[in-house]
């Protein structure tokens, strides 16, 4: 069971930095929420998941899977307000240049 734990939180330190370096390589804000947004939520899950099988069956399961659910709610929602905002302010997503 632990060697699950350690898969787990394995898993969310690696979406972790895969989101921060797609933050910092990426060119526009499309890209850089995209990144942040998919990375973000695959690593607090797989953290949460991985809390949920330490914990085993108990009341703070039972709290972590709500807020697993409050989360896979919030998150998508605020990312999709972020890019309306930016496009109703103007942002054009990036367009790699066309070479002659």
């Amino acid at each position: 069971m632990i060697l699950v734990v350690y898969i787990f939180f394995g898993m969310g330190i690696f979406f972790g930095i895969l989101g921060n370096v797609g933050v910092l390589k990426f060119p526009d804000i499309y890209t850089r929420l995209q990144a942040s947004s998919k990375c973000a939520v695959t690593s607090l899950i797989s953290i949460l998941l991985a809390c949920m099988f330490l914990k085993g069956l108990s009341p703070m399961t039972g709290k972590i899977l709500v807020i697993t659910v409050f989360f896979l709610v919030s998150s998508p929602v605020a990312s999709h307000i972020i890019a309306r905002g930016a496009w109703e302010r103007g942002t054009t997503p990036w367009r790699r240049k066309k070479s002659q």
